[in-house]
């Protein structure tokens, strides 16, 4: 028999570095953002959501260009089109972004590229060009975050070790 507390509990999808997922119900994070972006898209009509985890501001910084999910400007479309099949409408969705840290900063020598805030930067290039305004943001600084979408809501719940939860 199962156990019927558990059998209530939305389902949690964890999403990897340069991965995605897309969902109706349920709850999708992803652990240990640094100077990678979780792009977070949500529709509040059918409570439709997707979350991208953006490795690389563009194609041009990776060897390997085959993961779609690994750069913005391929992420974006692509979770916008998912949702899109779940039943969203692009011009209702709006997103939150979480990460860019420079997690080594005192490393970065004067002038250095800092990856965290090229692919903030980059991000709100893509969704800009993609018409999906950006609602809220925890960006930047120099620590780690973790990111829960609970779909329900579209509540965005940003954890870090040293400053705690938010809700965004």
């Amino acid at each position: 028999m199962s156990d019927p507390i558990q059998a209530t509990i939305a389902p949690e999808i964890r999403v990897k570095v340069a991965d995605y997922a897309v969902a109706a119900s349920g709850t999708i994070a992803t652990i240990g953002l640094g100077s990678c972006v979780a792009i977070v898209l949500y529709d509040p009509d059918v409570r439709v959501g997707g979350l991208a985890h953006v490795l690389l501001p563009n194609e041009a910084m990776s060897r390997d260009k085959s993961n779609p999910a690994k750069f913005p400007t391929t992420a974006v479309p692509l979770v916008l089109e998912e949702m899109r099949r779940l039943g969203a409408i692009v011009t209702r969705v709006r997103a939150k972004i979480v990460g860019g840290a420079s997690m080594f900063g005192n490393l970065i020598p004067p002038g250095g590229i800092n990856i965290g805030e090229r692919n903030v930067t980059a991000v709100r290039e893509v969704l800009a060009d993609a018409n999906v305004p950006i609602v809220a943001e925890d960006t930047g600084s120099d620590y780690g975050r973790s990111v829960y979408l609970f779909l329900g809501d579209g509540r965005v719940e940003v954890r870090s070790l040293r400053k705690g939860s938010r809700v965004l």
